[in-house]
């Protein structure tokens, strides 16, 4: 028999429980057919699941279908629980992802399909809801086609036809010889095809209805295959509850061989992994310099876990709140185990390795309001417990305000957190206010040390910090020679690093996005112990990250708005004064969508807003994006108050000793007491020419001086995208974008000196914007070159340009889509005299237009030139003037006429010569410069 494990997805009310319900109905699991509006659903088990109608803990249920055995993981739709949800993904074998045929994808479900792409999982897809008014099949899967993949395709057609096998075999190049050469594509291929996501099929019906069901169980029948596992012992855990009588059961799937009652488990195997540093090859590495890596790929401390062993007591298999205990499960099957206490979310055991944490965090802080006369460690030890059954749940004892705080993603969450504790600990709880959790990163590179010298005691550590990719999280390393510090010493600094939560210096909130590397240290053969080492890396953070150019961090949302078009106007508007982004918006008959990112801060509470303004109309789809520099630094830094010199848990200075006696030194004068002072200047030297450029960096001020108008460009680009990352045979244009001439640094500064230097120069106060493939696809001639060679009307529009530039003397900047471009970082090449603007990924030329114009316009004269109607609608609302690309031509054409007039025709032969362009002392000498070169 067919054996696997099937996890359901979906965005909120896209009636994926339903689903699940018509099922295992069908298939004779469930004697009656519940409802969630009925508040009686087989898998909703939980009260306020029932009183809310959503899923907030991920279930499980075993049905049989033919030949066919399927567990069934049934996981929270709701945003607040995506968490859960996540954790689920690690011990799928297929997905089903259930779409709502009214609604179609929305913001979340592409959120899904990212996550079971990094999962490689894959995927069966439901339309549901196909029984209402106003659903198109078509429609639809041009929609599935268009958001999610090209592989989506209708299994619900004539799979034998021969339109359809030919779209299935266009999807693999093997199987296209394949089908050229025999005309045929068996079961197994399509199977392949599946089971490697490169098609992804698609069925249609009403879950409630019952419609569409059969043949969607039978497409899972007909077109999965059965997993292969190991004969050795591998598990996963991915979830840990407790049940009603308070017994800790660990839900894990077995990936190999199988799993008995009183079997002995062990982490043994994991713990040694998560200590086997890795050591880089000797020609990778000068002086016999050893690499040691010590990654936290998410980013969040955690401390250590000790080696344990521990036996299963009892072996469950749950289907919705009922369970059966068996003495043997083998590898396919998931289940619940008793008597293990030890055990976390994405542990392996056996031959199963570790899985990163989800990716998903939460993103909003809130204190416990305690019960009068409670204990608040009582209260917290209990809480450990819920932390302990979801990681993302980040209980944190302030020790200061004598306060427990929690880290949420919404309100939702909150209402079952406190329904839950109530339930269960029997303490009914408030919360206060929500705050957004910031984190901080740097802007470049900075090395920090840090010296612990008490009497008898003895560390120095020099710490290399470096930014790294947004959500990249912390890495930690070690570029050490072991002639200057043993190995042992450097694999402590390392564990020093990675059990504690490092705070910034502007808010005391958690550093993030940074690697750090231990590049020198140095201990004492009779007085060094293991604890100074850990003052001292301590030290050596926080005295780093006082150097550096530390960069606030916010949470963002991507948000996808529907509104009546009458009122786009003002939602363009809100998403502007909540200082967000967005797209052109699309309009669907009556109603148009905005989509683009937001701040968390500053849209929560929009969804009533909304509400109020289209009478109800309006839908707000928010997921997490990340986070990105925030919008308003200077204003939260004063309202959080942090002060980085009193918080004497995060000491910035060292202590030194002299005549017998510690003091301590202050993080800036560290350097002129340290022992190991020639590795400062060497890191220092490696600090100015490190690969790394400045991650992004947002100001809530922009000081104007008196730099010309391309330097105040390249600010106001830096502040709206960021810098870009790039290597150094690259150097950082005007634009932020990389430049694809290299100049040496001396150069660079010297030109930019000469600039600043430049007395009562005037700044150029004429800028034109204009959005090339517009024009080019607008003008006859250019679109006629651009079918034959793109590049060569892209060159031509260049050099018509760089021609009225010269005359005009404004500033140009031609502006080129590479949005499409994966992984692109985008461009700006000085062609000449015009400045050319290739975009970065999932940004277009207009987004990069209407940013720049909005921040240039209010005190220089700026022109857009195209023939977008909703851009020029917008450039006229920014202050700007607009001109069509008919208009650009007519102007161009008008200029070239005035050049022919005023110089050319001034001639007597229509000719110039170089020799008319200059006076006749000048031609002098040089005719006297010519005759010496020929000497």
């Amino acid at each position: 028999m067919k054996k696997m494990v099937i996890g359901i997805l979906a965005h909120v009310d896209a009636g994926k429980t339903t689903l699940a319900e018509s099922m295992l109905y069908l298939t004779g699991s469930i004697r009656k057919l519940g409802r969630v509006d009925h508040k009686d659903a087989f898998l909703d088990t939980y009260e306020l699941e029932r009183a809310r109608g959503i899923t907030i803990f991920s279930k499980q249920a075993v049905f049989t279908y033919n030949d066919m055995e399927i567990t069934l993981l049934d996981t929270p739709g709701h945003v607040d629980f995506s968490a859960e949800m996540e954790r689920t993904l690690q011990v799928l074998d297929y997905a089903i992802l259930v779409v709502s045929g009214s609604d179609g994808v929305q913001g979340h479900t592409e959120t899904l399909w990212r996550l079971l792409a990094r999962y490689r999982i894959p995927t069966f897809l439901f339309v549901n809801k196909m029984d209402m008014n106003g659903t198109d099949r078509n429609i639809l899967i041009n929609q599935l086609k268009k958001r999610l993949q090209d592989g989506c395709m209708d299994f619900m057609e004539d799979i034998n036809s021969k339109e359809f096998m030919e779209n299935l075999a266009m999807s693999d190049e093997a199987l296209l010889e394949k089908y050229i050469e025999t005309g045929l594509i068996e079961t197994q291929d399509i199977n392949a095809l599946i089971s490697e996501r490169k098609i992804f099929p698609c069925y249609f019906g009403s879950a409630l209805k019952l419609e569409g069901i059969h043949d969607f169980l039978g497409g899972l029948e007909q077109f999965t295959k059965n997993p292969k596992y190991s004969n050795d012992f591998g598990a996963k855990v991915y979830k840990i509850a407790r049940d009603e009588q308070g017994n800790r059961l660990t839900y894990m799937k077995i990936t190999g061989g199988s799993l008995k009652v009183k079997m002995l488990l062990t982490n043994l195997k994991e713990k040694q992994k998560a200590q086997n540093f890795q050591r880089m090859d000797d020609n990778d590495n000068i002086d016999k310099n050893k690499e040691m890596i010590f990654r936290n790929s998410n980013g969040l401390a955690t401390e250590e876990t000790a080696v344990w062993e521990e036996k299963v007591d009892q072996i469950r298999i749950y289907s919705g709140n009922k369970y059966e205990t068996v003495d043997e499960v083998k590898a396919g099957a998931v289940c619940a185990v008793t008597g293990l206490s030890k055990t976390y979310p994405g542990e392996g055991l056996g031959i199963e390795s570790v899985s990163d944490m989800p990716i998903l965090e939460p993103v909003l802080n809130y204190q416990i309001i305690l019960p009068p006369n409670s204990n608040p460690h009582n209260i917290l030890t209990k809480l450990r417990h819920l932390e302990e059954e979801d990681p993302q749940l980040h209980i944190v004892w302030s020790e200061q305000l004598k306060e427990i705080h929690v880290q949420l993603m919404g309100e939702v969450q909150i209402e079952v957190l406190k329904s839950v504790i109530l339930e269960r600990f029997g303490y009914n709880i408030e919360f206060g206010p929500g705050n957004i959790v910031y984190k901080e990163t740097i802007e470049e590179p900075v090395v920090g040390v840090g010296h612990f010298e008490p009497l008898r005691h003895y560390a120095e550590v020099h710490l290399l910090l470096e930014p790294e990719e947004s959500g990249s999280g912390l890495t930690f390393v070690s570029h050490c020679s072991e002639d200057m510090l043993d190995r042992n010493w450097q694999r402590l600094i390392l564990t020093h690093l990675e059990e504690k939560e490092h705070v910034g210096v502007l808010t005391g909130s958690p550093i993030t996005d940074m690697r750090i590397t231990l590049i020198a240290g140095r201990a004492h053969l009779k007085h060094t112990e293991g604890g100074d080492f850990r003052q001292a890396t301590y030290r050596a953070v926080r005295q780093g990250l006082k150097r550096a150019k530390n960069v606030l961090l916010e949470p963002y949302y991507n948000f996808k708005l529907e509104i009546p078009f009458e009122t786009v106007g003002r939602a363009m508007s809100d998403i502007q004064r909540m200082s967000g982004s967005f797209q052109p918006p699309e309009t669907d008959g009556e109603i148009s969508v905005l989509t683009g990112y937001a701040p968390v801060a500053t849209m929560r509470g929009y969804q009533s807003e909304l509400a109020d303004y289209t009478g109800g109309r309006g839908r707000l789809f928010c997921t997490l994006k990340g986070y990105l520099p925030c919008h308003n630094t200077e204003e939260v830094i004063e309202a959080l108050g942090y002060d980085s010199e009193r918080d004497i848990n995060n000491p910035t200075g060292s202590i030194f000793c002299s005549h017998g006696t510690g003091f301590v030194v202050e993080w800036d004068k560290v350097k002129d007491y340290m022992h190991i002072e020639n590795q400062w200047q060497q890191s220092e030297t490696k600090v100015m020419n490190y690969e790394s450029v400045s991650p992004p960096v947002n100001s809530s001020t922009y000081s104007r001086g008196s730099l010309q108008e391309d330097k105040e460009l390249e600010e106001i680009f830096i502040r709206t995208f960021g810098p870009i990352k790039q290597k150094l045979s690259y150097s950082q244009n005007r634009f932020g974008y990389e430049k694809k001439v290299s100049l040496e640094k001396d150069q660079i500064k010297q030109q930019t000196n000469s600039k600043e230097q430049e007395p009562n120069k005037e700044p150029m106060d004429e800028y034109l914007l204009v959005d090339g493939y517009n024009i080019i696809f607008s003008w006859e001639e250019l679109n006629k070159l651009a079918k034959v060679n793109m590049d060569a009307a892209r060159t031509k529009l260049m050099d018509i340009l760089c021609n009225y530039q010269g005359f005009k003397r404004c500033i140009v900047i031609l502006v080129f889509d590479a949005y499409k471009v994966k992984g692109g970082v985008g461009a700006v090449l000085d062609y000449h005299n015009i400045h050319v603007v290739y975009t970065k990924e999932a940004e277009t030329a207009d987004e990069y237009i209407e940013k720049v114009t909005h921040e240039i316009s209010r005190k220089h004269h700026v022109t857009v030139a195209t023939s977008d109607a909703l851009e020029q609608l917008i450039i006229m609302g920014k202050g700007a003037v607009r001109i069509s690309a008919n208009d650009l031509k007519d102007e161009i054409i008008r200029t070239r006429d005035q050049i022919r007039r005023d110089y050319l025709d001034r001639l007597p032969t229509g000719r110039a010569y170089l020799r008319d362009q200059f006076s006749d002392n000048i031609w002098d000498l040089l005719e006297e410069d010519s005759t010496m070169d020929e000497i």
